[in-house]
């Protein structure tokens, strides 16, 4: 079987200028490049460039496809929309892994299958997914789970080692049971089993209705340091309205209580069997 992979990369919050796009070049001719994505395939060879650096220095998603049977996505957000030390609770080794670089929160999730499993379909992925992004960026920690949870995808011996079986697992987020389309592509290209992911949600509230009261918004923000209003409005005139939006908007809501109990590896495993 001949070789194969896939990388794409895509700037999302602030295109590259020319010189970023010069610097990117260097490290493929054949490359299709825009101010916003970085796109390329090989039958042999291999990529000259590390993703994790394109990631924390250019872009904010990265999707990356092999015909030897690897799957993996990274984003990049602010440090102030996702901290590290929650992203850590996910983390498991080889399949999720979370780390900072500058102001920035990276995360990693990979998924390996030797039978080199192909889907078809599998380079347009990136599009579905990216909007996981967002929804990390807004406090939703479901994207996290899924990415925990498809290490244990399969009931299988050999899958992992035994001394898992006693890990618990991370906070579960409400919503499981009703995943956005972005969510559910992220699960597929991780090949989370669909029934495992079945018996995790029943641990998983309803999410509540998020639905802000105009004056009580309008109160707290009146009670914000004028200093902090005026940093605020610079970075929006900064081509970071967006970012500021989601970061007062889950301040004012709060953070949401994820106190469910948790169960060990080998409880989720047993429930497909039962």
């Amino acid at each position: 079987m001949s070789e194969y992979q896939y990388y794409e990369f895509l700037a999302v919050d602030r295109p590259l200028d020319d010189a970023q796009q010069a610097e990117v070049r260097t490290l493929s001719t054949r490359a299709r490049i825009t101010a916003t994505s970085f796109t390329n395939e090989y039958h042999w060879g291999d990529f000259r460039g590390d993703p994790r650096r394109l990631v924390e220095r250019y872009y904010d998603a990265h999707l990356y496809l092999a015909n030897w049977g690897t799957r993996r996505v990274m984003f990049r957000l602010p440090l102030s929309l996702l901290a590290l030390d929650v992203a850590e609770q996910y983390c498991t080794g080889e399949h999720m892994a979370a780390w900072t670089s500058r102001d920035y929160l990276i995360l990693d999730m990979t998924s390996e299958d030797e039978t080199g499993e192909w889907g078809e379909g599998d380079e347009d992925a990136l599009s579905a997914i990216v909007g996981v992004r967002a929804e990390l960026a807004g406090g939703d920690l479901r994207p996290l789970y899924l990415a925990w949870l498809s290490g244990y995808r399969i009931w299988d011996e050999d899958a992992f080692e035994y001394e898992d079986e006693d890990e618990l697992e991370p906070p579960v987020p409400p919503g499981l049971g009703s995943l956005s389309a972005p969510q559910r592509a992220l699960a597929d290209f991780l090949r989370l089993d669909p029934a495992l992911l079945t018996v995790a949600a029943q641990a998983s509230p309803t999410p509540p209705t998020a639905k802000d009261d105009a004056s009580e918004l309008a109160d707290w923000i009146i009670t914000l340091p004028p200093k902090e209003k005026d940093d605020l409005l610079v970075r929006a005139v900064q081509d970071q309205a967006a970012q500021v939006r989601i970061e007062l908007l889950r301040r004012f809501r709060g953070t949401p209580d994820l106190k469910n109990a948790r169960r060990t590896v080998a409880e989720l495993l047993k429930g497909l069997r039962t």
